[in-house]
């Protein structure tokens, strides 16, 4: 397969499949006698195991790690499950942040229903967002 029918197939731009040659997550296809990339089909399944990574929360980075081992001849599950478990480690805690954080906007948008405009002054840009002194 040429790169416009591995990049339709896949749904994804020819350019994101060169970018992830350069990055080292593809292999370099072959080359045709014509100098055009020639693909197998393999690699739309690492295509696809590169999208659901990404999905997933795992970096390019990351994935380059997985597809090393396995290209080592390693089985990375083991590496995936623990990347898997930091990433949802991070999940949580972000979604401590963003409790809070709706906190602070409900309190804010509290504190607007209860302020005039009209007492709002240049000094304090816009007094919903600067505590009373």
């Amino acid at each position: 397969m040429r790169i416009g029918e591995v990049a339709d197939a896949a749904g994804l731009p020819a350019q994101t499949i060169r970018f992830y040659e350069r990055r080292g997550l593809l292999p370099s296809p072959r080359r045709g006698p014509n100098g055009y990339r020639e693909y197998d089909a393999s690699v739309l399944t690492q295509l696809a195991f590169i999208r659901s990574g990404q999905a997933a929360g795992l970096t390019l980075v990351e994935l380059a790690g997985i597809l090393d081992l396995r290209r080592d001849g390693a089985v990375p599950c083991a590496h995936v499950d623990e990347l898997l478990r930091t990433k949802l480690g991070v999940v949580h805690e972000r979604q401590r942040e963003l409790v809070l954080l709706e906190q602070e906007i409900e309190g804010l948008l509290g504190r607007s229903g209860r302020l005039d405009p009209a007492d709002c002054t240049d000094s304090t840009i816009c007094h919903i967002l600067v505590p009373d002194s």
